[in-house]
């Protein structure tokens, strides 16, 4: 027999426990068995071995061989700036470690969250005394007492219950507070009895004694816990993105140094000179400034998002949520508003059922029996502004009051004398009141349970007999609400003549009415998921609710369309196989409904199973595994509680569905413009490359020096390049499908733009800007020229300075590789424009500073030189501009 169908005895048999509590002795001793009441935290390795490995990503390796290399140049061939070059690529090895480092530290405070939900200290009773005791010092057996506003310590069966009402949402998702009761259950299922208190959930109302059954990673909230701490998302897009792309460049720049290191061998270059080429080539062709300029990238694109009600706490989230196919949302709080409301009433004897929004204002005085009982049948509690306030009782009840209030029927000032709670077998509430000397009892409750106890109906101010066709009318009602996912309650009333007599206050009622409530949807939500149609991505609803009320909510905002959807519930999921979730998967319109913390984490995992990229929104305990495990976990910022925060990608400020939407725009726009600054980036990198193919292959003086490329990559290139990368997002873009999983961020269409001819072009234009310097000079082919000459270093100052002002014009050709630069708004980023005005006050302050002549090797240059780099510049947007027009032409 399970624990929930045992009575009290049985239940203190089992535990070998009673009504007086543990010994002392008893307590040390399952102490010492069971372990302290507390979440234990899975190892994760030392801090350092874990900071250590974050500077050892794919692309770090390359920067830190790069930087190797440029030692080793250093070392070899001094006085060429390879040690400048070496350090700050170490600089960027080390600024990007950390960040990766914190970002896996916050993560971690899931755990540190997860305890504030647990009460520091609890009272039990042991050896017959009421004792305060550490929450860690709790063992089974322990008997707890437990009142309202009271934190569940541990997972307990209730033996004595005095109008025990408790919040279950942290844990199971359930919206609507439960009413439990000591009696024995019918239900296995813990998340199902009645008498049962799981940790981690609240007492809304009411007084309890229990009797611990589990604690610590025993219990349910526990298991969760542990969930939440093993789950795993796995690489998210934009990791697998980058660790792609750092492999192709790695791959392209080391076989194009050993190859041309060969070639150089072959023709007879020195084995040094050679070296050092190769080196050279190297650097050259690694984009040191891609993680930095990645990084704040995206940082600005979390910043965006903030405007947008949308909190990032990963930054590679931002760009996965652009990639996103299937969005498994919760509905309580976020495609509702998260507040119960009066949708529809049967007043007393009437044929008919009344939208709450047209309710004829006269009700109150024709039927003022049923707005006498909404009023007073309650719990809640006065706030200090005299109002209802939500922290002190039952959405449900409040939206009746409010109801009340909204037709000018607040009844006169009676004071509640006395109560028969409401509990799992009543499934009622009946409370007595008294004005002065008149009495009158009001209950409500499931209309099956009332109903029986009425033997009249209101008919307007007076009443009469209930006949057999008013009972067939109001269960025709009743079946009418629930088809419309409505939670469905009866009132009655009675004046009473004799308060003394508690066994007669439930007996022949005046029925008053039917009132169906619902948690309204948010009016920003049907354009929402009407956007994700259009947009390619699919919206699944998985919710711990009702399924006849996650069904109405669905079809309401356009979510199911079909007279049969597919509707799921958490027992039917149980009992499914791998394959049969995988195929019920497929179905067009699905609702999962009262599902559990695993069962949403085995969803997702299916989903991910299924090549999906899949956000998934939460706002308890129970979401955090899922959340976790989810490429983009999305939580509640308003209603979620600290573990769904910590466990998350993202937090909704406003928890609107409708933020998501507006974000996964912002997300497919990041991915967008990451290819447009790499685009931009990547360009310059073959200007800086075939200044060294020339020096190997035609034995000419190098065009560009490592510290001179890394001041391109690093310095006058940066915000210009981040510029690119915050570019608003296009309209067109949530009008096209989700980007297909094999769809690379760095495809052949954009290597040959930035490759094959953006590069070429920009290193055209700088080797001919270089040889005219040279040729002016006097220097002819096959003339030795020394690093040190003033000539040869206003040759690469003129090279260096080419390069930069192609860049400028660049930037603005890689805003789209389609569209027209001349259709598009200069002042519509104006972070490319203070990013051009930097860019031209570094290649001065390069040029024409003695600081910045001795960093960079460089000399002033006169206004010849610059009067002859400029035609290049217009040649790079002339042709530019024609390869767009005919991409376009070919489009068509």
């Amino acid at each position: 027999m399970q624990l929930t169908q045992m009575t009290i005895e049985e239940a203190f048999k089992s535990l070998n426990t009673d009504i007086l509590g543990l010994s002392d002795r008893e307590v040390k001793k399952r102490l010492k068995e069971f372990g302290p009441n507390e979440v234990k935290k899975i190892s994760r390795g030392s801090w350092i071995t874990r900071l250590g490995k974050e500077f050892f990503s794919f692309f770090s390796i390359i920067l830190w061989f790069a930087s190797g290399l440029a030692l080793i140049g250093e070392w070899t061939d001094p006085g060429q700036g390879m040690a400048k070059v070496a350090l700050m690529v170490i600089a960027v090895i080390i600024i990007s470690g950390l960040f990766s480092f914190w970002q896996e530290y916050r993560a971690e405070q899931t755990l540190a969250a997860l305890m504030k939900l647990l009460p520091s200290k609890v009272k039990v009773i042991r050896e017959g005394a009421m004792k305060s005791e550490p929450l860690p010092n709790l063992v089974p057996g322990d008997i707890l007492i437990l009142e309202q506003g009271d934190h569940v310590p541990a997972d307990c069966r209730l033996i004595e219950a005095f109008g025990v009402r408790i919040n279950t949402a942290t844990i199971t998702g359930e919206s609507l507070p439960q009413f439990r009761s000591a009696e024995p259950s019918d239900q296995t299922d813990l998340f199902q009895a009645n008498n049962i208190l799981l940790a981690g959930t609240a007492m809304m109302s009411g007084e309890a004694k229990a009797v611990v059954f589990a604690t610590g990673t025993h219990t349910e909230f526990g298991k969760i816990a542990q969930l939440t701490q093993s789950s795993r998302a796995g690489e998210s897009p934009l990791r697998l993105e980058i660790s792609h792309l750092s492999r192709t460049i790695a791959l392209l720049a080391v076989l194009m140094g050993l190859t041309f290191f060969g070639i150089g061998w072959a023709i007879g270059v020195p084995i040094w000179d050679d070296f050092i080429f190769a080196i050279g080539l190297i650097v050259a062709m690694v984009p040191e400034g891609l993680l930095p300029t990645l990084t704040l990238a995206l940082v600005l694109a979390t910043q965006r998002m903030a405007k947008r009600n949308v909190l990032i706490r990963y930054l590679p989230a931002v760009e996965a949520l652009g990639s996103t196919t299937v969005i498994c949302t919760d509905k309580t709080g976020t495609l509702t508003q998260n507040r119960m409301s009066v949708k529809r009433i049967l007043l007393g004897d009437a044929q008919e059922i009344i939208d709450a929004k047209t309710l004829p204002k006269d009700s109150c005085q024709n039927y003022p029996g049923f707005f006498l009982a909404a009023d007073l049948c309650h719990d809640l509690k006065p706030s200090k502004e005299g109002g209802i306030t939500a922290l002190a009782g039952d959405p449900m009840e409040i939206a009746l009051v409010q109801m009340v209030e909204e037709q000018g029927a607040k009844s006169a000032p009676y004071i509640k004398i006395d109560e028969l709670p409401f509990d799992a077998d009543r499934m009622r509430l009946t409370t007595v009141h008294a004005l002065k000397d008149k009495h009158i009892v009001v209950s409500k409750g499931a209309p099956e349970t009332l109903l029986p106890l009425c033997t009249q109906v209101l008919t307007g101010e007076s009443f009469r007999a209930l006949t057999t066709e008013h009972v067939a009318t109001i269960q025709t009602s009743q079946e009418t609400m629930a088809e419309q996912g409505l939670r469905v309650l009866a009132l009655a009333y009675k004046p009473l003549i004799d308060p003394l007599k508690k066994e007669d206050l439930e007996q022949n009622l005046i029925f008053c009415g039917l009132v169906g409530l619902q948690d309204p949807p948010r009016p920003e939500v049907p354009d929402a998921i009407r956007r994700c149609h259009e947009a390619g991505i699919r919206v699944i609803m998985v919710t711990g609710d009702h399924p006849s009320t996650a069904k109405a909510i669905a079809r309401e905002i356009g979510l199911i369309t079909s007279t049969h959807p597919s509707v799921i519930k958490g027992d039917h999921l149980r009992h499914l196989t791998a394959i049969q979730l995988g195929l019920a998967l497929d179905a067009p319109e699905l609702i999962f409904a009262r599902v559990s913390a695993d069962q949403k984490m085995r969803i997702v995992e299916a989903l991910k199973q299924k090549q999906h990229i899949v956000a998934v929104t939460g706002d308890g305990v129970n979401d955090g595994p899922a959340l976790k495990a989810a490429h983009i976990g999305i939580a509640m910022g308003i209603t979620g509680t600290d573990v769904a925060k910590e466990s998350a990608d993202m937090v909704l400020l406003d928890d609107n569905f409708a933020s998501i939407v507006n974000a996964i725009e912002e997300g497919r726009a990041v991915f967008e413009n990451i290819r447009k600054f790499l685009c931009y980036i990547l360009t310059h990198n073959v200007a800086e490359l075939i200044p060294y193919l020339g020096f190997v292959l035609f034995r000419i003086p190098l065009a560009l020096t490592p510290v001179q490329i890394l001041a391109i990559d690093m310095g006058t290139d940066s915000l210009t390049a981040l510029g690119l990368g915050t570019e608003q997002p296009a309209p067109e873009l949530m009008q096209q499908k989700p980007r297909s999983r094999d769809e690379r961020l760095f495809n052949g269409s954009l290597a040959w733009r930035a490759y094959g001819f953006l590069g070429l072009i920009e290193a055209a234009a700088a080797m001919l800007v270089f040889f005219w310097s040279l040729d002016r000079s006097g220097w002819h082919y096959g003339q030795t020229i020394l690093s040190v000459d003033p000539l040869y270093r206003e040759a690469t100052t003129a090279c260096l300075s080419t390069i930069i002002v192609m860049q400028i014009i660049n930037v603005f050709l890689c805003r789209s590789s389609i569209k027209s630069a001349f259709k598009q708004r200069i002042s519509s980023n104006r972070l490319i424009l203070w990013g051009v005005i930097l860019e031209a006050v570094i290649l001065i302050l390069i040029v024409y500073t003695p600081i910045g002549n001795t960093v960079f090797n460089t000399v002033p240059l006169d206004q010849q030189t610059w009067i002859f780099m400029l035609p290049f510049a217009l040649a790079l947007l002339i042709l530019e501009e024609l390869r767009k027009w005919l991409a376009r032409s070919l489009a068509q």
